[in-house]
């Protein structure tokens, strides 16, 4: 077992039934040139969560905890998007900028395009799991419970971009079923004003689950 250091109090782990769930840490989310780039969305904190993540995974890798990325994303032909009957269609940044802008049609968040790709600070490594997805939460319509239930997997480390949206849905959701969430605050990045930020992180500390740092697992898997 181990000790992590969490708020609101620390909470004791068998690494066995842990793993660390990589949420959309795409260059559409965290490089220039990327989806928020050119949406006018401030990136500049996704450089220290790509640096806090770095160091995070190898740990966890070293110490036999599974790592799992969440990659957003449609195929080319849009048929998981959805239509105008779905809200999807409606809310989701990439498909409404492809079609306010023909120039960006088929470049954003589609499947193996660059803007899709994890970035290669992060880029995947033999063992770990990638699941993709085609809503915000890493549940929606894949199979990652089943991923997880089937390695006996309760306790999860959240990372990636962006905090208040895919993080905070896909975390819920772990909540909802029965799953230990905890937030990796200094290895994501939020969409918006940090207000956004503060408030996923105050769900989670008060109602949702537990918030810790990189450096409090590392000291932990010490």
């Amino acid at each position: 077992m181990i000790t992590l250091s969490t708020r609101p109090e620390p909470i004791s782990i068998e690494p066995r039934s842990m793993a660390v769930i990589v949420v959309d840490m795409q260059n559409a989310f965290a490089s220039r040139g990327g989806m928020f780039d050119l949406a006018g969305i401030d990136i500049s904190g996704a450089a220290p969560a790509i640096d806090a993540n770095q160091r995070l995974l190898a740990a966890c890798r070293k110490a036999g905890i599974e790592v799992i990325y969440l990659q957003m994303g449609f195929k080319s032909d849009l048929s998981d998007a959805g239509d105008p009957s779905l809200p999807v269609y409606h809310k989701e940044l990439a498909l409404v900028m492809m079609r306010n802008r023909p120039e960006l049609a088929g470049r954003l968040l589609i499947e193996d395009t660059w803007d899709w790709q994890i970035v290669p600070e992060l880029a995947p490594e033999p063992g770990d799991a990638v699941i993709r997805k085609a809503r915000y939460s890493g549940f929606a319509r894949t199979g990652l419970e089943d991923h997880l239930n089937s390695r006996g997997i309760r306790h999860l480390l959240f990372t990636g971009i962006a905090t208040n949206i895919c993080v905070e849905s896909t975390a819920r959701e772990a909540y909802f079923r029965d799953f230990w969430p905890i937030l990796v605050e200094d290895a994501m990045n939020q969409s918006g004003p940090d207000f956004n930020r503060q408030a996923t992180l105050w769900n989670f500390e008060h109602a949702l689950g537990w918030v810790t740092t990189s450096a409090d697992v590392l000291k932990a898997l010490g």
